[in-house]
């Protein structure tokens, strides 16, 4: 059996070819039926297992998400995909799930960002440093061309880190922001765990794009109802999202917001080509909880790469 790691994911497969796979098959398809993922809990760690199956291929995705591993000098995030192809349903390779959930995230994020952000975005705000922050920056400059990238993250040293590795990579200025940079940004990226709003949603530009990607359980608020309120709201499946995404629930719960306000899914905005964006002026938010048949396309074309 093959194994595809880290570094190779990132060799094998640039942005652009990911988001160009998951653009493909949603807009053809939409989204393979197939049950939510798994969710385990013990002692504040996590576990997702995430089944899918489409077009003769499946795969699984297990994932493990420990808070403490940052401090442990570990990551967050860890994880192992298995693909089985056709015929026959054979296990035919191992991908490092981690750096699959790095890249998938980000190009479901930047598959939005091409159909939702103004044609001219050109500043960008990231609230996150780490890995997610970083594969988001890819995915950005992969769909917009940037002039300005302000990254807001709590630790110094993680911010130098990820200003080095953007100027490795792209010929775009990056420097340290605060939260107050929402109020002058075209696209906002969180990529944190944090579980309280990271920005005032009231100070958001009019025009701007939010990709909302933490938040993966009901109890956990990465942006405010301010923000989800003063937004047309875009998911990837009504269901996983009214189930597992806390920015809405809790917007719902305690700010007012009517979960029959989500203008589209994925599939909606791809596949049928519904009207998000009705001026230059509206806010456009991108609710992401990720979903197994996005790392089934993606794992798909890795292996067929």
């Amino acid at each position: 059996m093959q194994h595809i790691d880290a570094p190779e994911v990132w060799q094998r497969l640039p942005m652009l070819d990911a988001i160009a796979a998951l653009e493909q098959a949603i807009g053809t398809n939409g989204f393979a039926e197939g049950p939510q993922r798994l969710h385990l809990r013990d002692d504040g760690r996590d576990l997702l297992v995430m089944p899918a199956m489409a077009d003769g291929w499946a795969g699984v995705k297990l994932v493990s998400l420990d808070p403490d591993n940052p401090a442990r000098g570990k990551s967050f995030v860890n994880g192992v995909y298995t693909l089985f192809v056709p015929p026959g349903l054979e296990p035919e390779a191992t991908i490092e799930g981690r750096a699959l959930t790095e890249l998938r995230t980000a190009a479901v994020s930047g598959l939005a960002t091409r159909h939702l952000a103004r044609p001219d975005a050109s500043r960008l705000t990231i609230f996150g440093a780490g890995a997610q922050g970083r594969s988001h920056l890819l995915a950005m400059a992969a769909v917009r061309d940037l002039t300005e990238v302000r990254i807001v993250a709590p630790r110094a040293e993680s911010v130098d880190a990820f200003i080095t590795f953007a100027a490795d990579h792209l010929d775009v200025e990056v420097r340290s922001g605060t939260p107050d940079d929402v109020a002058t940004s075209d696209i906002v990226c969180t990529c944190t765990s944090s579980a309280t709003p990271v920005f005032d949603g009231s100070q958001l530009a009019e025009g701007v794009h939010v990709n909302a990607i933490g938040a993966y359980r009901p109890d956990l608020q990465e942006i405010d109802a301010a923000t989800v309120l003063g937004s047309r709201v875009v998911v990837e499946l009504r269901e996983a999202a009214l189930t597992e995404k806390g920015d809405l629930l809790l917007a719902e719960s305690t700010g007012g917001w009517d979960r029959n306000d989500i203008v589209a899914d994925l599939t909606e905005l791809l596949r049928d080509g519904a009207t998000v964006r009705t001026s230059p002026s509206d806010r456009t938010l991108f609710s992401s909880v990720g979903h197994a048949y996005e790392d089934l396309i993606v794992a798909r074309a890795l292996h067929t790469a």
